[in-house]
Formats: structure tokens, sequence, C-alpha cells
């Protein structure tokens, strides 16, 4: 007799999805560790069929203060991190040049 171990009793590996990843351009860089993005996208009207920009803000969490205001910036999501922040700053992608 073979001793095999079943498939049931194998460890079972679980794929987490990717998280959702934005660029947006940073409004505001005034709060402590915050930042608020907005993130602009072009979508089709449905009944008129022009295409429509809109925009969104997220509240990012910013740990070492590296975005300024005017800055492109990619965003991440997250866990809640307080009642508004559900982000986190990945990278910073272009300086605003007359932040500098």
């Amino acid at each position: 007799m073979t001793t095999e171990t079943p498939a049931a009793a194998a460890p079972k590996t679980e794929t987490r999805g990717e998280r959702t990843i934005l660029t947006g351009k940073v409004t505001s860089a005034k709060m402590e560790k915050t930042i608020v993005v907005e993130v602009t996208r072009l979508v089709q009207h449905p009944k008129y069929h022009r295409v429509v920009r809109i925009s969104k803000k997220f509240y990012a969490h910013d740990e070492l203060r590296a975005a300024k205001q005017g800055d492109t910036v990619r965003i991440v999501a997250s866990r809640p991190l307080s009642r508004l922040k559900r982000w986190r700053l990945k990278e910073v992608l272009t300086r605003n040049a007359s932040a500098q």
C-alpha cells in the first residue's frame, strides 16, 4: 500500500487580486501625512455619446510627505486608514516645477 496525502489535506494556496492603482494630480498637501489626489477620467455620456471628463478626489496616506501640491502621483488601494483615507502613495511620477 502507498501512503499518499489526499488532495484535500494539501496546503491551499490562494492568490490575492491585484490592488487598484490610480494616477492623478495632488490638489492639497497641507495635512499631516495626507494628500488629496484628483483623478480625472474620460467617460462616454450614456445618452449623448459625447466624451466627458469626470474628476474625483481621493485622500491618500503620504508617510514621508514626499508629494507636494501640483505633483503627478500614483496611489494604490489599501485598508481603511481613517474615515476618509483608503489609499496610499505609491510613487511621485512628476514634480511641479513652480513648487521647487
